[in-house]
């Protein structure tokens, strides 16, 4: 069982890096510090879009209900963050431990 709780502990720092990585090359892209039109760089950014996407979507779509248009700044990685945060923190103080799991 403890294997269990370290690989989705695994899993989830491996998505909040992707978020990171994301997050970085859209700021080296709207910089122009980087060619979007490299095969190479395409091929990163259609990866990680297809990873972050279906979980940003939704966020997107719900801060648009609730927020007021923000001029182009894109806040649902930050909350995805927080969240993915919020529940390793919830897996490692509240759910590993009813399985008797105390570190990981």
């Amino acid at each position: 069982m403890t294997a269990l709780f370290w690989l989705i502990d695994a899993v989830l720092g491996f998505y909040y890096f992707l978020l990171i990585v994301t997050i970085i090359m859209s700021w080296l892209v709207a910089f122009g510090i980087i060619n979007s039109y490299q095969p190479f760089v395409q091929t990163i950014q259609r990866f990680l879009y297809a990873v972050t996407e279906p979980a940003l979507a939704p966020i997107r779509r719900t801060l648009g209900r609730f927020l007021p248009s923000l001029g182009g700044i894109d806040i649902s990685p930050i909350i995805l963050i927080f969240l993915i945060f919020a529940l390793r923190v919830l897996l490692r103080s509240d759910i590993a431990p009813l399985f008797g799991i105390y570190a990981y």
